[in-house]
């Protein structure tokens, strides 16, 4: 959010109080305290009628401080709040003549007292610098008389870390514009907007600088990021209210820094092993039934394309009825019988679901009164129209309600749905609406979907097993990547669509999520051959891999033989693959770094990586650079080292930008030998 006319003006009615100096500050238990008043205090009379700022400084964990910036701390703070693994350490305090110097580990945050200012290093290295103006209570709408308070919401706390010469910014979710982030305004709000907008289903307040460091802001609402945008030289943050907490994640590097954050926020479960293999829905409107389904799962194996898990996707259960968890039983008579069938050919079952109970559900009146939605201030249901008829949102702050949703699900489990793909989860009110556990709705409108993905991983988990616990979700912010997989949305059938769902999966990775997937062959429209075979190259070679449509049909036979084929020799380079993509998982499972990398993040000192959006690293050895054109061309670069193709077996040295002409059977894949 901006605040500021240019440099010089504020904006009409705006406010800014900043923090000048170090009053005074004390160490308490494991904590730094000092308070900072918006002015230089040259006198007893200047400490009446100004802004104070209280801030608090420790270590969360090693190499990561945690900061919180407070105005009025009376005012209350409801809920959500991220699920944080702090580890919190002694703290280590210097004092110097105009300097506090707190030390964890390789990293140290030197606080100028006066005029205040507060610098980061790592090694010795300067890392980020926040000033004193960084630091700012603003107030909107101002009546110019402090004693007076404005309005509700119209009071803000904002920070800012340098930005540097060279410096670029990574992350903050999955965004499906310019990859780098600077020169962007993003604000931190779920939307289902698709792959061809602004908007984003999973939207993650933490940034990565190329200098290594990270900041994570631990505010679950609507953070406001602007990247070198209203001052070119920083990176502000800013959020509603009257109290700022983040954290400064101290890596040397990125993927240091990618691991600290998950070790605060949480490292991803390990998928179970059948999830790599290759996923094949029904798609969403089309006309489907038992022999449709056993049908199109025969003609996969007659053309000797191997199914991991078929996916029934929202007409399993009747329109005007979602959800209820009731097949259909004009199209399904007998579900335990179709899905016995299915798991004889060893094929596991995924099944959509989404947190929303239409009236016509058979679980709506349940629901109503046994108050497990969410409601209006008035005591009333919150209800709309929108997607289905007088749909409520089941409300999962409420235990249970939790444990309700979950027994539903829990008996499609027993009954031999093996999985869930958990859609939605960004359309979520924030107006005239009440949490069964009073949470503040705008900083739940993110997290629910935390919450509602915890709430299906969790029932697969405690009935399947750890081993099988798997979902392919849609929507998610920080912590989200514990309960894998992601998606990327509803993205064209073009090969535009191709290029922005890998920007999206490229910045969702670089914010701490360690797997990602997207609609082979595109969700809306139906692709043409050409983008459909060059799709199914891309999409065999991310970490899951599912074909998915909007109104037709993903099968490869409907798109020719040769498609039948590129697919069918997809999949097999994939499963020939799949040995070291579990060995990469375990990697990420252990460490929290992705397997689908950024270039920039694998080679971090290659200045020519810094840009790449059109290529990636699939774990630590596979460079992989998709086909984004009719012509077959790809241009890529390809890092200083040893690399072997692995089509080819040519074996080369990097350093060089590579320009070559691929027919459908094959992708610039590289493995990185030296």
């Amino acid at each position: 959010m901006k605040f500021f006319n240019g440099h010089w003006e504020k904006q009409y009615g705006v406010s800014v109080y900043p923090a000048a100096q170090v009053y005074e500050w004390r160490q308490q238990d494991e904590e730094l305290i000092f308070l900072a008043p918006h002015q230089r205090i040259q006198g007893r009379g200047m400490t009446l009628d100004g802004v104070v700022l209280t801030f608090h400084v420790s270590v969360a964990r090693e190499g990561i401080f945690h900061i919180v910036v407070e105005h009025y701390k009376g005012v209350r703070c409801p809920g959500p709040e991220f699920t944080l693994e702090l580890d919190e350490r002694p703290l280590s305090l210097q004092e110097g003549d105009n300097e506090l110097t707190v030390c964890s580990g390789k990293n140290q945050l030197r606080i100028e007292k006066d005029p205040f200012s507060m610098e980061f290093f790592c090694d010795g290295k300067k890392m980020t610098r926040m000033e004193g103006a960084d630091f700012s209570y603003i107030r909107t709408r101002d009546t110019g008389v402090l004693l007076y308070e404005e309005q509700a919401g119209q009071v803000y706390m904002r920070g800012a870390t340098s930005l540097s010469v060279g410096e670029l910014i990574y992350g903050l979710g999955e965004h499906f514009g310019p990859f780098v982030k600077n020169g962007q305004s993003i604000d931190m709000w779920n939307e289902d907007g698709g792959t061809s907008s602004e908007l984003s289903y999973k939207n993650v307040p933490f940034y990565l600088s190329n200098r290594g460091y990270g900041i994570f802001v631990n505010d679950s609402g609507k953070v406001s990021f602007e990247v070198g945008t209203e001052r070119v030289e920083k990176v502000g943050f800013s959020v509603p209210g009257e109290r700022l907490d983040f954290f400064y994640i101290g890596g040397a590097d990125m993927k240091e820094s990618i691991r600290l954050y998950t070790d605060l926020t949480g490292k991803p479960a390990l998928p179970p092993e059948w999830s790599f293999g290759l996923w094949l829905s029904t798609s969403f409107l089309t006309d489907y039934d038992e022999d449709t389904v056993l049908c199109t799962i025969e003609q996969m194996t007659e053309n000797g394309i191997p199914i991991s898990v078929f996916h029934f996707d929202c007409f399993w259960m009747q329109g005007y009825h979602w959800c209820d968890f009731l097949w259909d039983k004009a199209v399904f008579p007998d579900p335990e019988g179709m899905l016995c069938k299915i798991h004889e050919k060893g094929i596991r079952v995924c099944v959509w679901i989404n947190p929303y109970i239409a009236q016509a559900s058979a679980l709506f009146d349940e629901g109503k009164e046994k108050g497990y939605f969410i409601q209006r201030s008035n005591g009333d249901v919150w209800q709309w129209d929108k997607w289905q008829a007088g749909m409520a949102v089941v409300d999962f702050t409420n235990p249970e309600a939790k444990a309700w949703y979950q027994s539903k699900l829990e008996k499609l489990l027993e009954m031999g749905v093996d999985c869930f793909k958990t859609d939605f989860g960004e359309r979520i009110p924030s107006e005239d609406v009440v949490y069964w556990d009073g949470s503040n709705p705008e900083k739940m409108h993110n997290y629910y979907s935390y919450l509602y993905n915890e709430t299906v991983f969790d029932v697969i988990r405690r009935v399947k097993g750890e081993e099988n616990a798997v979902v392919f979700a849609r929507s998610g912010t920080s912590g989200g990547q514990k309960f894998p997989v992601h998606w990327g949305g509803d993205c064209f059938a073009r090969y535009e669509s191709m290029a922005e769902s890998l920007r999206g999966g490229l910045s969702l990775t670089m914010s701490g999520y360690g797997y990602w997937s997207h609609d082979i062959g595109g969700f809306e429209d139906t692709s043409t051959p050409d983008v459909y075979k060059r799709w199914v190259a891309f999409g065999l070679l991310s970490t899951h891999s599912r074909l998915h449509g909007s109104g037709s049909y993903r099968v490869p036979w409907l798109y020719g033989e040769e498609a039948t084929a590129v697919l069918r020799h997809f999949v097999q380079v994939k499963k020939d693959l799949q040995p070291y993509l579990l060995e990469m998982a375990k990697e990420n499972h252990d460490t929290g770094i992705p397997l689908v990398r950024a270039m920039v993040l694998e080679f971090p000192e290659d200045p020519a990586c810094a840009w790449l959006d059109r290529q990636y690293m699939l774990g630590d050895r596979y460079l992989v650079a998709p086909v984004f054109e009719e012509s077959g061309e790809v241009t890529y670069y390809l890092p200083a080292g040893r690399w072997k193709n692995y089509f080819s077996g040519e074996r080369i040295e990097g350093g060089r930008w590579m320009t070559e002409k691929v027919d459908y059977f094959t992708i610039p894949l590289w493995e990185r030998l030296s």
